[in-house]
């Protein structure tokens, strides 16, 4: 495997940490707040063609060619610099590319330029009470009354539904048609009488996820993504995003490890010195490589136009594995102080919108508490590991119980 760029990606590689050392950090003097100097800092970006590569110029994308390369070039740029990159959650990781396959002109122009610039937020409203991993059995229902659906119904493990003005929501629409071919996606305002958020305290201490209640909530008709009816195949086009953006991270978290590692003591020795550890995390880096180079491998074989067959299937399965098991070292490495209290209301977070991990216990309990939401995430594991067994290996479907 040849790992080398190739000079014209070399040469791009030095214009973008040109632009970098120029532009960030931002001069602190110049008398802005943080969030002014860094939405300035993802203007400029935009402008010079590094940041929203695949949103047309119309809807306040950069509308670059299709080219993995330089997008890899620039995520490796960006990371080593600590610059941020689009702006996180759910609007820009998925419905943004959502609707740039699936929505209407209209719904691009009015929802795309404002969630990019971060004024839209967007909550996902999927799962239900009754259908988490069944998705398709959910019961919330939407009905067409003039020119409005009227929604009612509950969802639930709603993330940031708090701080979202909108949601985008699978809804059942045809009662009488079969359950996968029942459902519409629907774009919903959050700020009306007919909607309740309520927090739900996770085992971490915060409240990142909400319950939503819909009481005769309303959008307007033309408000669906899709046709009526359509919303599992628009769904799965949301649910490719939102595992991309899951599979992502481990080297971040590694990372992160290794500056742990490097304080760290064993019975007063340093963390390193201890064979044991040396071989557990030795282990580690080496699940972090290898997804590293799958997905190499995986960008190759798209620039070439061959099938990577069932890697992509592996990457959100893997990476929340990993993080788990880094996580878990960390915190045996902690020992005693990583029982202290997870989570601080004022969770710090990076200019990526990521959480702040501090060397502290607390926080590596945080992290190992989240991993295990994030096996559920995106869709369960089990669930994953089924359909990389049946549709990436063949295997036959296990019969139902009785």
């Amino acid at each position: 495997m040849d790992l080398a760029y190739g000079p014209e990606y070399e040469e791009f590689r030095a214009e973008v940490r040109g632009f970098l050392d120029r532009t960030w950090p931002p001069d602190e003097a110049a008398g802005s707040s943080r969030r002014e100097q860094v939405a300035r800092f993802r203007r400029d970006a935009t402008e010079h063609g590094y940041l929203y590569r695949g949103v047309p110029r119309q809807y306040g994308g950069s509308e670059q060619p299709a080219d993995a390369l330089r997008a890899q070039v620039i995520r490796e740029e960006f990371g080593r610099a600590r610059a941020p990159m689009e702006v996180p959650g759910n609007g820009v990781a998925m419905l943004v590319p959502t609707l740039l396959e699936r929505g209407k002109d209209w719904q691009k122009e009015r929802f795309v330029p404002k969630t990019i610039a971060g004024e839209y937020k967007w909550a996902q409203g999927y799962s239900e009470p009754g259908a988490g991993s069944d998705l398709a059995s959910l019961r919330t229902r939407g009905e067409l009354q003039g020119d409005d659906w009227v929604i009612n119904g509950q969802k639930i493990w709603t993330s940031a539904a708090l701080e979202c003005q909108y949601m985008f929501t699978l809804v059942r629409t045809e009662p009488e048609a079969s359950k996968h071919a029942g459902i519409s996606y629907l774009l919903v305002p959050l700020d009306q009488p007919g909607i309740e958020i309520r927090p739900l305290k996770m085992i971490t201490g915060e409240s990142h996820f909400n319950e939503v209640f819909l009481t005769d909530a309303r959008t307007p008709a033309d408000w669906i993504v899709g046709e009526r009816g359509e919303g599992w195949n628009v769904s799965r086009t949301t649910l490719k995003h939102e595992r991309n953006a899951i599979g992502g991270g481990a080297q971040a978290i590694f990372e992160s490890l290794l500056r742990l590692v490097q304080k760290a003591t064993v019975d007063g020795e340093p963390a390193l010195q201890d064979p044991a550890v040396r071989e557990r995390v030795a282990a580690l880096e080496a699940w972090v490589w290898a997804q590293k180079y799958s997905s190499y491998h995986q960008m190759t074989c798209g620039l070439q136009g061959t099938d990577p067959g069932i890697l992509p299937l592996l990457n959100k399965l893997l990476a929340t594995e990993i993080g788990h098991e880094i996580a878990r070292t960390a915190l045996d490495l902690i020992g005693d102080a990583s029982l202290l209290a997870p989570f601080d209301e004022a969770t710090e977070r990076d200019e990526r919108g990521a959480p702040s991990l501090r060397r502290g216990g607390e926080r590596w309990l945080n992290q190992f508490m989240g991993s295990l939401g994030n096996s559920i995430a995106g869709g369960t594991s089990n669930i994953q590991r089924n359909i990389i067994a049946e549709r990436g290996l063949g295997l036959p479907r296990e019969e139902a119980a009785n």
